[in-house]
C-alpha cells in the first residue's frame, strides 16, 4: 500500500518526480531497470539519467550514481549544493554515498524502499536503513523528502518486476564458474 505524499513536498517537487518516473519508464524501454533521476538547479533541469545497469553490465549505473558520475566533471561542488536531485525511487546506500560525495543539497524521491522490497519478495525488515537516515549521518546538510507519488512508482515497478525482483535479478547475474 502506498504511503501518503510527504506533506513538505511542493507542486514543483511533484512535477519533477513525475519526470523522474518518465525517465524510469524510458529506462525499461531501453534495456534498463525502472529507475530515473534528474538534477534541478536554479530554475532549470541541468541533468537527467536513466538506469542502465543491464544494458551496460555496470552495476553502478543506478540512475542517481550514473547521473552524478556523468555530470560531476561539469558541475562543481558549490553548484551541487544548490541542486535538488529528484529520483523515481528512494536512493540505495551506494547512491547515498554518491550524493554525499557530490554535495547535493536536497533529494526528493518517489517510491520508498519498503514497497520496492515487498515487490521483490524480500521479508519486511523491522528497522530498515533508509536514505534519510544514511544521509543524516554522512551528509547532514542534505535534506531528504519523500515519498511522493508512490502509487505511480509502485505500479511501474510491479509492471517491470511481475515475478518479484529477486528472481529476475538472480537470473540476470551470471557469475563465472
Amino acid at each position: 500500500m502506498p504511503s501518503p505524499d510527504d506533506p513538505l513536498c511542493t507542486v514543483e517537487d511533484r512535477l519533477y518526480v513525475s519526470r523522474a518516473l518518465d525517465l524510469a519508464r524510458y529506462a525499461t524501454e531501453h534495456g534498463g531497470e525502472p529507475f530515473g533521476a534528474l538534477l534541478f538547479c536554479e530554475g532549470e533541469v541541468i541533468a537527467e539519467y536513466s538506469n542502465c545497469v543491464r544494458s551496460t553490465g555496470d552495476i553502478t549505473k543506478h540512475a542517481e550514481c550514473g547521473l552524478i558520475s556523468a555530470f560531476s566533471p561539469k558541475i562543481d561542488r558549490d553548484k551541487f549544493l544548490k541542486c535538488t536531485l529528484y529520483t523515481s525511487t528512494e536512493p540505495c546506500a551506494m547512491c547515498c554515498g554518491a550524493i554525499y560525495c557530490s554535495g547535493i543539497g536536497r533529494v526528493v524521491y518517489g517510491t520508498g524502499q519498503g514497497p520496492l522490497l515487498e515487490i521483490f519478495g524480500e521479508p519486511v525488515r523491522p528497522n530498515p536503513l533508509r536514505s534519510r537516515e544514511i544521509l543524516a549521518r554522512i551528509s547532514p546538510h542534505t535534506r531528504v523528502f519523500g515519498p511522493l507519488m508512490e502509487a505511480e512508482g509502485i505500479a511501474l515497478h510491479k509492471e517491470y518486476w511481475p515475478g518479484g525482483g529477486l528472481s529476475i535479478l538472480s537470473q540476470a547475474v551470471h557469475l563465472p564458474e
